[in-house]
């Protein structure tokens, strides 16, 4: 991901377009995935679409503190002036984008919806912890609202990248949330993510088993492993194995 907002000082972010352009007709030949996140619709997204998407198009553009569809919206409608025709992550990093996160997922152009804790604990005033209970809530809702639109939720990223184990355990907490990725703040940490994401042996194994024996039954409730198994199992070992399918691709 090419980064056009926080990670570039205002006065630099004319020159940072014109290198994400250039970026772009190096690297797209090359056939990655990328994305390019631009600035707020109203603080200099119009500017970067002009001009960094001038090129050869990216694969989607993360769109930050997205506070309702509107502005997703307003993002779309400048994509078609510089032929871009791509999908749009958004970041609900806000207390308004996380009440609005279901109009917001729900919006056609939207791929996905993004959780970002660190801009929200400051919007809020509360303290980002290892636990994330400060914004524990916000963190379900983006997942429910992502889910009932049919769009991918990502989880916040981990902002110490030294540490592996801490990385690890706030993954495999996004994993129990039903978080589909992770924000990666460093190339460092994209093994540990992936290793989390990726369903274990076992875990594969049970999906197999389920699967195979919904096959077999001629009822709509049957028993794996001692369990007693129907549609939410089903829907569950589904998803394990398109996860793994994803892995492989």
């Amino acid at each position: 991901m090419f980064d056009l907002e926080d990670t570039v000082v205002p006065d630099r972010k004319p020159a940072a377009r014109e290198t994400v352009r250039e970026a772009l007709a190096d690297v797209v030949p090359a056939d990655p995935e990328i994305c390019v996140r631009v600035n707020p619709v109203d603080e200099g997204a119009p500017e970067d679409i002009a001009v960094a998407l001038a090129g050869p198009a990216p694969d989607s553009v993360m769109l930050p503190k997205v506070t309702s569809a509107a502005d997703v919206g307003r993002l779309a409608a400048l994509l078609p002036d510089v032929g871009v025709d791509c999908p749009v992550l958004a970041l609900a990093e806000s207390a308004a984008g996380i009440l609005a996160a279901p109009a917001i997922a729900a919006h056609e152009a939207v791929m996905a919806l993004i959780f970002g804790a660190a801009d929200l604990a400051g919007d809020i005033g509360a303290t980002r912890t290892t636990d994330g209970e400060g914004v524990a809530d916000a963190r379900q809702r983006v997942v429910l609202a992502a889910r009932a639109a049919g769009v991918t939720p990502i989880g916040t990223h981990y902002p110490d990248y030294t540490d592996d184990a801490g990385l690890r355990a706030e993954t495999e907490r996004a994993v129990q949330l039903g978080y589909d990725g992770k924000l990666a703040i460093h190339p460092a940490q994209a093994t540990v993510i992936n290793e989390v994401f990726t369903p274990s042996d076992e875990r594969v194994a049970w999906a197999r088993r389920i699967l195979a024996a919904r096959e077999a039954s001629d009822t709509g409730v049957f028993v794996v492993d001692g369990e007693m198994v129907d549609a939410p199992q089903i829907r569950q070992a589904k998803r394990v194995l398109a996860r793994v399918r994803a892995g492989e691709d």
